[in-house]
């Protein structure tokens, strides 16, 4: 079990330890607890002596010890087993801290997410103290999003499911099955998981006897069913002949199929359908909208850009701020993964959660990193950070630190339930900066679990294109932000974008392959995309852009 997991598990603990009202000192200190547990560089399951580590005292010692040797620890399972299923469920809806729910469950009498739900239609939160009527509208529009996605699975957590069951699939059953629907056009969220298949009708009846399968949907040509009473599984049955047309149709848009015309017929592969049409190729990614298929008539498909074009990491976390390795590990890593350099860009002071860096840590930061260049090189970590863009559309740090970094990301972090005109003014505000040289995560979603803040997007791409700001793909599975159906309208007015993994942990550098998937499917192609440049191009990028803002930094025109 490694600190992630342990950190976890201290934080649950600290939670439902005020949901029940219990020691509030407690409460705190496992919180405390799971804060330096997730920070700590060594691994606490490898350590012969964990009593006497700074940080963490001798209860949460012994109760690390027993959830290392039992793997549970048991006054966390007592209050789990004394807390009604949607009491926990009420853990998720954002706006709801302990202390909240407590009232909720033992002054209101509510422990279903049903009867919370019930209670704010009929205006019987908002009188409580804590809530009001805003908190009481969150509260119902966070239970009707989450009751919406029901169902629904990020591409993330489907595609080794998807590859492990068509491998399984083909070994009993034997045919042809490939995958396709929404998993194929590399949708960012899955409704249902599908394939074509030669397979019979009979045999698939026969594999998926066992009771965690539930016909749904049977017709000649189509069956359905739900897995674990969660998961819709889908199977389009055709014959050998049949295949590439029904794989080409299964994932295509309504929209595409329309603009293409008839696609019947027998055909050896998908590119001999649009061959016979005389059309160039168009991968299922970018069947979608009317601009592919007019490019696919003219001969002009992008050529797409792929997972290896990306030569640099933008945007990573280092345990200077909230991430889990320091930075001569992550640089190592890196190195032998064949990348040319790390954009090692922690919390702005504003982030005090995140453990976000002051003004000295800064200067502390640099220092390293500049010893670090001459260590690794021609290997290069740039100096940036992802700057919260304050309430006032301002920057975290004044001007003059801006100007030390080669590069600032700016995002917003903080009071993200705003009107598009609040959140306008403020990434306008940040857009405007010259300090700005990416736009990180448009709009703040989180991807079925929390809208992002409207925003007019068209507008944002005309003023990042304005003041040369790269506008950011955030590779995260559960942001995807900015949503690949505004890419084309960023390329088409000439913005510059980036692909970059937003990475904590080692673990999570693989993230800038969702985020080329979904890139992809806007149709962007390595050359507008900054992560692709190589290490030489990227400092020239930086000094290039500085020197156009008039922005003076030694930092940012050293090169190693």
């Amino acid at each position: 079990m490694d600190n992630y997991a342990i950190a976890d598990q201290f934080s649950l603990l600290s939670k439902l330890m005020e949901i029940h009202g219990e020691n509030s000192f407690k409460a705190k200190s496992y919180a405390s607890a799971a804060f330096t547990i997730e920070k700590m560089e060594s691994q606490l399951e490898d350590m012969e002596k964990i009593a006497g580590i700074r940080g963490i005292g001798d209860g949460v010692a012994k109760k690390i010890t027993e959830l290392l040797e039992n793997g549970e620890i048991a006054e966390l399972q007592e209050l789990l087993d004394q807390t009604p299923e949607g009491v926990l469920e009420m853990m998720h809806i954002k706006g709801l801290g302990p202390k909240k729910i407590n009232l909720i469950w033992k002054e209101m009498n509510i422990s279903t997410i049903e009867e919370l739900k019930l209670a704010c239609q009929e205006k019987r939160i908002s009188p409580k103290k804590g809530f009001g009527e805003k908190t009481e509208q969150k509260i119902l529009e966070a239970i009707n999003f989450t009751a919406s996605n029901q169902g629904r699975f990020l591409f993330a957590q489907v595609s080794d499911f998807i590859a492990a069951m068509e491998m399984k699939l083909t070994e009993k059953l034997g045919g042809k099955f490939e995958a396709t629907g929404d998993y194929r056009r590399q949708l960012e969220v899955i409704d249902k998981l599908e394939w074509v298949t030669t397979a019979s009708k009979k045999d698939l009846d026969a594999f998926f006897q066992s009771g965690e399968y539930q016909l749904v949907t049977e017709s000649g040509e189509y069956m359905e069913l739900l897995m674990n009473d969660q998961v819709k599984i889908g199977f389009h049955l055709c014959s050998d002949g049949e295949f590439y047309s029904k794989l080409f149709q299964t994932s295509s848009s309504p929209l595409f199929l329309q603009t293409f015309g008839d696609s019947t017929g027998s055909f050896a592969s998908e590119e001999e359908i649009f061959s016979k049409k005389g059309w160039a190729y168009v991968p299922a990614c970018l069947r979608e909208d009317e601009w592919a298929a007019e490019a696919a008539k003219k001969n002009k498909v992008p050529e797409l850009v792929q997972t290896g074009d990306i030569k640099g990491l933008i945007h990573s976390h280092s345990n200077w701020s909230d991430g889990g390795y320091t930075l001569e590990v992550m640089a190592e890593e890196l190195i032998r993964q064949g990348y040319e350099y790390l954009v090692i860009s922690d919390h702005s002071k504003a982030a005090f959660y995140a453990n976000g860096l002051s003004e000295e840590r800064i200067r502390q930061q640099h220092l390293l990193i500049d010893e670090l260049n001459k260590k690794y090189a021609p290997f290069r970590i740039f100096k940036s950070i992802e700057c919260d863009i304050l309430n006032d559309g301002t920057m975290d740090y004044p001007d003059h630190i801006l100007s030390t970094f080669d590069l600032v990301i700016a995002s917003i972090h903080s009071n993200q339930n705003m009107q598009e005109e609040k959140a306008m003014m403020r990434l306008m505000g940040a857009i405007s900066n010259p300090h700005v040289t990416i736009l990180g995560h448009m709009t703040g979603r989180l991807l079925l679990k929390r809208q992002g803040y409207p925003v007019d997007h068209k507008a944002i791409i005309e003023a990042c294109v304005k003041n040369d700001v790269v506008i950011e793909i955030n590779a995260n599975p559960k942001r995807l932000d900015m949503d690949w159906r505004y890419v084309h309208d960023a390329l088409e007015a000439g913005a510059m974008l980036s692909i970059d993994p937003d990475a904590h942990t080692l673990d999570e550098f693989p993230y800038v392959h969702y985020g080329v998937l979904v890139a992809q499917k806007g149709g962007l192609t390595k050359d507008r995309n900054l992560s692709s440049m190589g290490l030489r191009e990227f400092e020239n990028f930086l000094v290039e852009r500085k020197k156009k803002k008039g922005i003076t930094s030694p930092a940012a025109s050293q090169k190693t």
